[in-house]
């Protein structure tokens, strides 16, 4: 008699040809409405199934997980963040935690420089000016922005997704630094022709552009405060394309309103969908809905990486992609 297949819970919407795949493979239940399920309903289905695939925008932490059955030993996240997961507590119930890292870097880069392009020259008021019907015609004075060439780019956290930006940044000419918990090797940075920070602050004051790469963890938490911001040239942008956490989103807001900022491109805001209704009257930003990883190449990636993690657990092996506690 063959094996009973893995129950699987997917709590979102995936690629048709993901959910597919998961079909043939497990016992899999899915969400074909993509409506966000209450904190009752994802409880429910950890205490009746063996696998778990949440998305960002569900928050498993140690009360959910404490309701989860006996027979549940792996959360397989679609997603490389995991911030919204209580990891700890998964392991301390001998719950695995597994991700879907390394396949979205490039999409996310071209997001991000994607604003970087399109912020300093006023791509969305030239945009809106448009749209209202408002445009009377060409003016030698209009909508005149900033030369991205020679400006300097500063990334916040050079890991996988930095350093792609790093090598489209400096295709277009852009004067590189950087500020990493922990420095590159010299050759690595000489490839990628940037300069180290050791201080934040001391790179804030000198850049035109500053880049957010970094993930949402306690020690990120409104990184970039209203004191950081304030360090920043009046003429400075801030582009965010990781965790909108990281961003302390009012102080922001006030900066921009004063004109103590030029601007911002931002894909992800503190509160997730709801943005600060301020920040989105401003005329100088680009706010995105949190597309920086929509792809369709990406999301399949996303999605292959999710069932090899269940089927390498279902065979009862280890995820390539578990969460390990050094990585908290």
């Amino acid at each position: 008699m063959p094996p009973k297949p893995v129950s699987v819970f997917v709590t979102r919407k995936l690629p048709e040809p993901v959910e597919a795949r998961m079909k043939e493979l497990f016992d899999v239940t899915l969400n074909p409405s993509d409506r966000v399920l209450s904190r009752d309903e994802i409880a429910q289905a950890m205490a009746g199934s063996d696998v778990l695939v949440p998305t960002i925008t569900d928050r498993i932490d140690a009360g959910l997980l404490g309701q989860a059955g006996p027979q549940m030993k792996l959360v397989a996240n679609f997603g490389a963040g995991f911030d919204h997961i209580d990891v700890a507590s998964a392991l301390q119930r001998n719950i695995i935690v597994s991700n879907t890292p390394g396949v979205l870097a490039e999409d996310t880069a071209d997001m991000a420089m994607a604003l970087i392009l399109s912020v300093p020259r006023r791509l969305p008021e030239g945009e809106k000016l448009l749209q209202s019907n408002n445009w009377t015609g060409w003016s030698p004075t209009a909508l005149m922005g900033h030369r991205i060439a020679g400006k300097r780019l500063g990334i916040l956290g050079l890991g996988r997704i930095g350093r792609a930006i790093a090598r489209r940044a400096k295709a277009f000419g852009l004067d590189l630094h950087y500020h990493n918990r922990r420095r590159l090797h010299p050759d690595t940075e000489a490839e990628l022709g940037v300069r180290y920070w050791e201080s934040l602050d001391q790179m804030l004051a000198r850049i035109d552009i500053l880049s957010i790469n970094v993930p949402h963890t306690p020690s990120t938490f409104h990184l970039m405060n209203a004191r950081r911001l304030k360090l920043m040239k009046p003429s400075a942008y801030v582009v965010n394309t990781a965790r909108g956490e990281v961003i302390d989103e009012n102080a922001l807001t006030r900066m921009l309103r004063a004109g103590e900022l030029a601007g911002a491109g931002l894909d992800v805001f503190e509160h997730g969908h709801n943005v600060n209704p301020d920040l989105i009257a401003l005329p100088n930003v680009m706010l995105l809905p949190h597309m920086g990883s929509a792809t369709r190449e990406g999301r399949l990636e996303m999605g292959e990486k999710v069932i090899i993690n269940i089927k390498t657990f279902a065979d009862g092996h280890r995820p390539p992609d578990q969460v390990l506690p050094s990585m908290l």
